[in-house]
């Protein structure tokens, strides 16, 4: 199908979940988290519960609030840089380039701090965006061939993310349902392993202010074609709440 095809259907996606000039008002998303699954359970880390955090929607900036320690705000500044700050805004802790340590040995075995920030920050920051990313600049998308599943055909897009925006892997592919709403996610989230192949599923949207969004997400090990392994269960995600905030 033709390029413009696929802008087409991004346009009609963008409007589903609320429209680009509601979307282009924001200047963040503050939203209560709760997560878990196989993946805290292989990094050895505590599971989320409630926790406070927000996300930039003008640039890949996110924020834990009282994290890792109450009081403590852990920040994602893209690919460039996570760090810790006490209750007065001082640097406690920080690591620059924080992708390229994900190559070290100890990674296998365990995540610090820092680790989680930039893996848990940069994804969320991603699903919180999505879709209205995908009208970025740099962005590649193509239409892929329709996926039947069990709750209908799905609409696919095959994305190729720039490489200034920090995400799981540069290609994904993104699944819609016949109200162009958000289902599906494929991806190889590549700072795990380049085996770590996933279907993120999509589920319970509500709507906050004039924002939809997928309450319940599912994330399932995807080793071939097109169906997932009912588990284990990578990560769970629980959004309790959104909040989105006006540019001033």
């Amino acid at each position: 199908m033709a390029a413009e095809n696929a802008m087409q259907i991004v346009d009609e996606v963008i409007e589903a979940h609320g429209g680009m000039e509601y979307w282009n008002s924001l200047e963040a998303l503050d939203a209560e988290i709760s997560a878990s699954g196989f993946l805290f359970t292989a990094k050895q880390r505590p599971v989320l519960k409630h926790m406070r955090m927000r996300a930039l929607t003008t640039e890949p900036g996110f924020f834990f609030y009282d994290f890792p320690k109450p009081g403590q705000t852990g920040e994602l500044i893209g690919n460039d840089e996570v760090r810790i700050l006490d209750s007065s805004g001082n640097i406690v802790a920080q690591r620059k380039n924080p992708r390229e340590a994900f190559r070290g040995i100890r990674r296998l075995l365990f995540w610090d701090d820092l680790d989680f920030m930039y893996f848990g920050g940069y994804a969320t920051w991603n699903y919180l965006t999505a879709p209205f990313i995908l009208a970025r600049k740099g962005f590649l998308i193509e239409t892929l061939e329709p996926l039947q599943s069990a709750s209908g055909q799905l609409t696919r897009l095959h994305v190729t993310f720039p490489p200034d925006i920090p995400t799981h892997s540069r290609e994904q592919i993104f699944c819609f349902d016949d109200q162009r709403l958000l289902r599906r996610l494929d991806y190889t989230a590549e700072v795990v392993g380049g085996w770590a192949h996933a279907a993120h599923l999509c589920e319970e949207y509500r709507t906050f202010d004039r924002l939809r969004a997928p309450t319940d997400r599912r994330v399932l090990p995807l080793l071939f074609g097109h169906k997932p392994l009912p588990g284990p269960i990578l990560v769970e995600l629980k959004l309790h709440m959104v909040r989105p905030v006006l540019a001033v």
